[in-house]
């Protein structure tokens, strides 16, 4: 039986040969599609010279029908999005666990493509819109390829896939007026939810500030759904995904966010494209939750539920490999824009479970797919395909690209000598596990799948003081937004299911009462009684998990954190120079800011260049900053009023302010200048000495934001 020649071990280098049918027009002739070279690109053909355009210019016609068509639907969900190529290798061979092939040799490098996204914008919305971020890993295998389709919150707000169109109805603009875009601040998203209990969970993730990330590179990733490993022997173990970032978890003030969406909507795009440009590759590690087969009903949640976690208190997330992003796509389009990925796609040794969500997101992917990539045959799309040989029976069908040969497109067959063959499993042919399964075909939830509040009470217990604050104000700020009073005060009851704190914090700034009726479900079939959806009420065995609250995430270190150097003519050399060199050394970005572009010049008549002037920077694009001495620049930056604004700003959303002693007049012009003294543990920093004033600056960068100035009666206006 003849069998496929083993491939070459796949290289992130030659996937790029492989994978991308690349152009460039250097030292080359225009043409058309078809290789015909142009003689004349300025001018149609025309009857005489102001007759009219005929009908015979093909080179015309082809030219205007490709830019007619150059856009494809949109994504429904994830519309905007980034990408980045790069490469997977594991730590350690895992097949006691899986057989799938890429957790078997550490010596080996998995090509991969990552799209990163928001979910209910369109794609012309902010990167800083309140949402979910969409975490997608491709994985070219030798085996296939495999897709971990995940999010950046581990838990998802619908346990039934048939549920998805009504969610996304929901938080989608208002269909009258097209209102708001990519905000889930208005009425049919909290009335639906309001509606839902089972909601209430992922409610209190996207309230939180895993909503705002600071950077893709600096937020988690999730499978969201349990998986199963299957090893060579055919044993089962559940299995949850988790992506930990190496540079910690960290987010954006509210505030913040909305002034960064005005100033730079782009500005998670421009942060990993510059990040993978300058050489700071972004880095994860790959972390697994095993569960026995014999532990399913071990806990007090559901597996299958996509509403609920695993505490990795209970199950420790263990790190296998790690992913590095290293390089940037050639074309927005056709890599991040065209690339397709299926929960489907999966290898030997990956598997799926029950869980109905996961169920219905199996046909979902490829329904989408054939409308937006136009037919059946967008796997051949470049950066789409897979680099293990691909035969099948598979023919024609829009765009299609493979040119198959011989007669025989059917299987079984003779005339082709029975090719392609069918593969045994110790060839690799995928096997799915043989999970018995003896039920009656039926419309029902599980009971396992009610309980809707323990693990949001969980989640906020977990919180620290300013993280509970923050999910408070974003419930008022959101429910603030709905016109309607009947939907904000059905929240207000779901909420007091999960703290009174919450909820009374909430109802306070929206002036109500928390009612005491308990929360309709109205997710109840026609002819099913509803008290069998009445939520159960469930003990959770913790009372906090330290690794669902952001305060415990890594802080030691400012790599590729971006600091504002404010300086004007006159400013101390050495202050610069020597801070600059400081922050460069640990891996951060340094740009000077000041009134105009061009050069400063210092006190010892050098010149300096300017990377922004005050017009085009902002403090919220920046995670720190620098006011060197120097009596003239200091005497010029005192009195200009955006310097001061940055200042102001910078230390309403909690950052680190470094100034030398000689610069506090500048300071003595700000809203906190009384607190400047007293704040050396809030993240002002001052002395006498640049070199030890540095060192505590990159201490309080490293530390990301310093909350606590967030009291009332502290924070300018």
């Amino acid at each position: 039986m003849a069998k496929d020649k083993q491939p070459e071990e796949i290289t992130n280098d030659k996937l790029t040969d492989l994978n991308l049918n690349k152009e460039n027009g250097k030292d080359q002739f225009l043409s058309t599609n078809h290789g015909v070279k142009i003689n004349d690109d300025q001018n149609s053909l025309k009857a005489g010279n102001r007759g009219g355009t005929l009908l015979e210019d093909f080179i015309l016609r082809e030219k205007i029908t490709h830019f007619d068509h150059e856009r494809i639907p949109e994504r429904v969900v994830h519309a905007r999005g980034s990408a980045a190529h790069g490469t997977f290798q594991v730590y350690e061979c895992m097949s006691s666990l899986t057989k799938a092939g890429l957790f078997q040799d550490p010596s080996v490098t998995t090509p991969v493509f990552v799209r990163f996204s928001t979910v209910a914008g369109s794609r012309g919305s902010t990167d800083l819109a309140r949402d979910v971020r969409g975490f997608a890993v491709k994985f070219y295998t030798q085996e296939g390829i495999f897709d971990l389709v995940g999010n950046n919150m581990p838990v998802f707000f619908i346990q039934d896939a048939t549920k998805f169109p009504d969610l996304i109805h929901a938080v989608k603009p208002e269909p009258d007026n097209e209102i708001p875009q990519a905000a889930s601040a208005h009425n049919t998203f909290w009335d639906f939810i309001s509606l839902m209990p089972e909601s209430t969970h992922m409610i209190l993730w996207l309230m939180s500030d895993r909503s705002l990330p600071r950077s893709y590179r600096m937020m988690e990733g999730f499978g969201v759904h349990t998986f199963r490993f299957i090893n060579e022997a055919g044993e089962s173990n559940f299995v949850k995904f988790h992506w930990k970032p190496l540079l910690g978890v960290h987010s954006v003030a509210w505030d913040e966010a909305q002034k960064i969406s005005g100033k730079d909507p782009d500005f998670h795009r421009r942060d990993l494209w510059e990040a993978i440009e300058s050489g700071a590759f972004p880095e994860w590690e790959l972390g697994v939750q095993i569960v026995s087969e014999e532990d399913e009903f071990k806990y007090e949640f559901d597996l299958l539920d996509p509403t609920k976690l695993i505490p990795e208190e209970l199950v420790p997330v263990q790190r296998i490999g790690k992913m590095t992003l290293n390089r940037n796509p050639d074309n927005f389009f056709a890599e991040t824009e065209q690339v397709a990925f299926h929960i489907g796609n999966v290898v030997p040794g990956i598997d799926f479970t029950n869980d109905p969500l996961l169920q219905g997101r199996l046909f979902s992917y490829t329904d989408t797919q054939l409308i937006r990539l136009g037919g059946p045959n967008f796997h051949e799309i470049p950066i789409n395909r897979s680099i293990n040989p691909v035969h099948n029976n598979q023919r024609d069908g829009h765009m299609r690209q493979t040119i198959n040969q011989g007669k025989v497109s059917y299987h079984p067959n003779s005339m082709g000598g029975g090719c392609p063959f069918q593969a045994k499993a110790s060839e690799g042919g995928f096997t799915s596990f043989p999970e018995r399964i003896d039920a009656n075909k039926i419309r029902e939830r599980s009971p396992s799948f009610l309980d809707h509040y323990s693990q949001a009470t969980l989640f906020f217990n977990s919180q620290s003081d300013e993280e509970k604050n923050h999910i408070i104000d974003a419930f008022s700020f959101e429910l603030g937004k709905v016109d309607i009073a009947f939907i904000r005060e059905r929240m207000l009851g779901i909420l007091a299911q999960v703290d009174s704190t919450l909820a009374n914090g909430v109802a306070y700034k929206l002036g109500l009462h928390v009612p005491k009726e308990k929360p309709v479900n109205a997710s109840v079939p026609a002819d099913a009684d509803p008290a069998t959806y009445q939520s159960k009420i469930v003990k959770s065995s913790l009372d906090v998990s330290e690794a669902l609250s952001m305060s415990g995430t890594p802080k030691d270190s400012i790599k590729t954190r971006k600091v504002a150097i404010l300086a004007a003519d006159g400013v101390t050399a050495n202050s610069v120079d020597t801070m600059k060199k400081s922050l460069l050394k640990e891996g951060a970005v340094v740009e000077i800011i000041s009134v105009r572009l061009g050069t400063l010049t210092t006190d010892t008549e050098t010149e300096i260049q300017v990377d922004k002037s005050f017009l085009t920077a902002a403090s919220v694009l920046y995670d720190a900053v620098y006011v060197p001495q120097g009596i003239a620049s200091v005497g010029t930056l005192s009195q200009d009023g955006d310097a001061i604004h940055f200042l102001n700003e910078a230390y309403k959303h909690c950052k680190a302010i470094s100034f030398d002693k000689e610069a506090k007049q500048v300071i003595d012009e700000t809203c906190f200048s009384k607190m400047a003294e007293l704040e050396q543990d809030l993240g002002i920093i001052n002395g006498e000495s640049i070199k030890d004033l540095a060192d505590k600056f990159i201490t309080a960068i490293a530390q990301h934001r310093f909350w606590g100035r967030e009291k009332p009666g502290k924070i300018p206006a």
